[in-house]
């Protein structure tokens, strides 16, 4: 199946392709991979990240959870899809999304002996695997499950023990539980240094950890608060919106909860809050989670109102990302060129991220379907799209 596009001029000045592989770097024009509620967009920007060229929409009226790419070859996208007429599905592309194929066998659950079992709704996570293991990629699903593909996202096969696990089944709790759309399985995490290393984290569910390549997982849950009148002690009960590894420091890793701001620095197994720096009128839940690719001390978050109702729209209608320097002991304010009042709007787990540049560019999409970036690590906001549909992701990579 090949998904319609189109193209169409989104800016003036020059338009400079250079470069394949990862995030967009110096001196090379970047792509922004924007995953919505109605399909795919493609983002080219030129080198100094002012002028941006649109490509899309792929999978047109399709639900698009995540679109990533293959930072191994440059190449490879997968999307992550729920088409009407075909249901939960995987999408391929060997071309950076000229053309597209269906995954010849997607993500989903083993059948019990009686024909029984669960049922993948949407694959909502993907993972690229370790630099060497060219092919490999892992997805999570909702409801909460595991997979893994070995032949560059062709076919995909339930990964490790987690899936059918009476304990982890236990703690996933019922597909009624936890985040509105249906409990998920995310932030699939590969250690650069390590492939047999992995985390993983699950809305509801907690976080997790695998030092031996998937056989066994172990929860990586101290310290992190649930909510109030809940049994920390039960793994069911967390609920992590979003785990990011620190590139510049592979043994600390940050994490958005449903319970705020957090950080840990491994050995250490217990998460320290560093969210309750943060101003109390804003407070410190959110989503996304966004770390600097040379600076470990660097992250960003995007909070949310996280008040009784949680009406998941941004603190008093005026939207802001907040950002430390410091790992967490302070945080800083950043609004310039973001609307001043009645922008009620909120920004999802997987809809922030950040280029390779110097300065960092930092960029996310709302769920009003507003495209926003920075080039100067959020020190001043722009929009350069608007009028698409709910964002679910985006995703920052060199261009071609």
């Amino acid at each position: 199946m090949a998904a319609g596009k189109g193209e169409r001029s989104a800016g003036a000045g020059a338009r400079r392709r250079a470069g394949r592989g990862g995030r967009g770097a110096p001196g090379r024009g970047v792509s922004l991979l924007v995953a919505t509620r109605k399909g795919a967009w493609l983002f080219h920007g030129d080198v100094a990240r002012r002028a941006w060229r649109v490509d899309g929409p792929h999978f047109h009226g399709h639900i698009v959870n995540h679109l990533v790419l293959d930072p191994r070859d440059g190449r490879t996208l997968l999307a992550a899809a729920k088409t009407g007429h075909l249901g939960p599905t995987v999408f391929r592309s060997a071309d950076r999304g000229r053309t597209w194929t269906e995954a010849a066998r997607p993500p989903a659950f083993a059948k019990a002996a009686d024909g029984t079992g669960r049922a993948v709704d949407h694959t909502f996570w993907l993972t690229p695997g370790h630099a060497s293991q060219p092919g490999v990629w892992y997805a999570g699903t909702s409801p909460q499950g595991l997979f893994r593909s070995d032949d560059g996202g062709v076919t995909w096969s339930p990964f490790s023990p987690v899936n059918e696990d009476p304990r982890y089944r236990e703690w996933m709790g019922t597909v009624q539980d936890g985040t509105p759309d249906g409990p998920k399985l995310h932030s699939i995490i590969v250690d650069p240094r390590d492939p047999a290393h992995l985390y993983f984290a699950m809305s509801g569910g907690g976080v997790h950890e695998s030092t031996d390549g998937g056989r066994t997982f172990a929860p990586l849950v101290k310290g992190l608060a649930v909510v109030e009148g809940f049994d920390p002690a039960n793994v069911t009960f967390h609920d992590p919106h979003c785990v990011r590894l620190a590139p510049a420091n592979p043994d600390r890793l940050y994490q958005q909860n449903h319970c705020g701001i957090y950080r840990i620095d491994r050995p250490s197994d217990e998460w320290v809050r560093i969210g309750a720096a943060m101003p109390k009128r804003v407070g410190d839940i959110g989503f996304p989670m966004v770390v600097h690719p040379r600076d470990a001390d660097t992250a960003w978050v995007f909070p949310m109102d996280g008040s009784t109702v949680w009406p998941r729209t941004s603190p008093g209608g005026k939207p802001a990302a907040y950002v430390t320097r410091n790992a967490g002991r302070s945080w800083r304010r950043l609004d310039a060129g973001l609307p001043r009042e009645q922008a009620w709007w909120t920004v999802k787990r997987q809809a922030m991220t950040a280029d390779a540049g110097d300065p960092v560019g930092l960029y996310f999409g709302t769920t009003s379907g507003e495209l926003w970036a920075s080039r100067d690590e959020g020190a001043r906001w722009r929009c350069i799209a608007r009028h698409l549909p709910e964002i679910y992701a985006v995703e920052a990579v060199a261009a071609q």
